[in-house]
């Protein structure tokens, strides 16, 4: 009796055992692909990669680390007005949609030195015929500016003219309430024959 006890005991000793150790092992394996999966994605997450980061620890960090200088236009506001407001029609690449709306990129009214006729269009809209890079084109453009903040204008325009390959000096804001400022009196579309009258230089 004594001997079939004890080789019961021991059987479930042994059992016991052996469940504590398959359970220890299991334990380790998951720590092991747990670790392993953090590795996973430290390494193939941009969130956490260093080489997008390093040393700033996400976008929010390396824009305060950055700021945009003080009394330039903001093109970050400038690219939001962009997108709300001209992209449907200049399209995402400026290249605008052919025969319907003309480029941007690398349009001679972009890029011009002085932005006192590329603010006219905006602000007040144009209509007929114009030549674009070469390129005939017959407009009716509402007056998608008029809505707009000086700031707001100013700072779509500077984008504008340094995407796509534009290389054209900043708009202030200044310049913007200057020309707005002088054509009260032109509440209509502007047509190129009018836009050619305003000097330039």
């Amino acid at each position: 009796m004594n001997v079939e006890t004890n080789k019961a005991e021991a059987e479930v000793l042994a059992a016991a055992e052996d469940r504590g150790a398959s359970l220890l092992v299991m334990i380790i394996l998951f720590a092991v692909m747990f670790f392993a999966g953090l590795i996973y994605v430290d390494l193939h997450a941009g969130g956490f990669s260093p080489l997008v980061y390093a040393p700033y620890r996400d976008l929010k960090e390396v824009a305060n680390a950055h700021p945009l200088p003080s009394g330039g236009p903001d093109l970050k506001m400038g690219e939001r007005v962009y997108v709300a407001i001209c992209q449907a029609c200049h399209q995402p690449n400026g290249r605008g949609l052919p025969g319907q709306f003309p480029p941007l990129a690398g349009s001679e009214w972009v890029y011009e030195k002085n932005p006192a006729r590329l603010i006219r269009i905006v602000q007040s809209g144009l209509t007929g015929p114009i030549s674009v890079m070469g390129q005939e084109w017959n407009l009716t453009m509402p007056n998608m500016g008029a809505s707009l903040s000086d700031d707001e204008l100013a700072a779509m325009l500077s984008y504008i003219r340094v995407q796509w390959g534009n290389k054209a000096p900043e708009v202030t804001a200044e310049k913007v309430k200057k020309v707005r400022q002088e054509i009260l009196n032109h509440p209509n579309p502007w047509t190129q024959d009018e836009l050619k009258a305003v000097p330039v230089e």
